[in-house]
């Protein structure tokens, strides 16, 4: 497998994860994907575009550091059943040493619509002390080039919403 220390990553506004498909087993009674399901598939795009950062599954074997999820808003707008193909995009919204603020949105992967948001914020973490780490210096240039380019897009529908009654029913 390709290092992703051997190039330099050429980052996308927004980042757009690979193509995946609602599984079968990953609906519930209602006949819709279900809510730790959504949660799967931000998680698998978030996975990509660590990659590209030099946090994909072959470095997580060199390093003694990862990504873990501090917080999340995961706002569900429309239904996904049984073999529908989606891909998610991707939006570094801030970063600091430690920490980094995402917003993610989960596409329709052929009609374009929007089935869900999520907004996180993952906690740079050493493996060994369970405790928030320093994200090393040639990750955070990686964050810095993502960030850039992501900065030229215009605000995320949603983000920063608090849970509240009163949403749309």
């Amino acid at each position: 497998m390709l290092d992703v220390t051997d190039f330099e990553p050429v980052f996308f506004a927004p980042f757009v994860s690979s193509a995946m498909a609602v599984e079968r087993d990953w609906t519930d009674a209602n006949g819709h994907l279900n809510a730790a399901y959504y949660s799967l598939i931000f998680d698998n795009a978030f996975n990509e575009a660590l990659a590209l950062i030099g946090f994909g599954p072959h470095a997580i074997k060199r390093r003694t550091t990862a990504f873990f999820t501090a917080e999340t808003h995961t706002r569900y707008l429309r239904e996904l059943s049984s073999g529908v193909p989606v891909r998610v995009t991707l939006r570094l919204e801030d970063y600091d040493d430690k920490r980094l603020h995402i917003f993610e949105t989960l596409h329709h992967g052929s009609e374009g619509w929007v089935a869900a948001t999520c907004e996180q914020v993952a906690l740079h973490v050493d493996l060994a002390s369970r405790r928030a780490a320093a994200i090393p210096d040639s990750v955070l240039e990686r964050i810095s080039d993502m960030r850039q380019v992501h900065a030229t897009l215009p605000p995320a529908e949603g983000i920063g919403r608090s849970v509240v009654m009163g949403g749309r029913c």
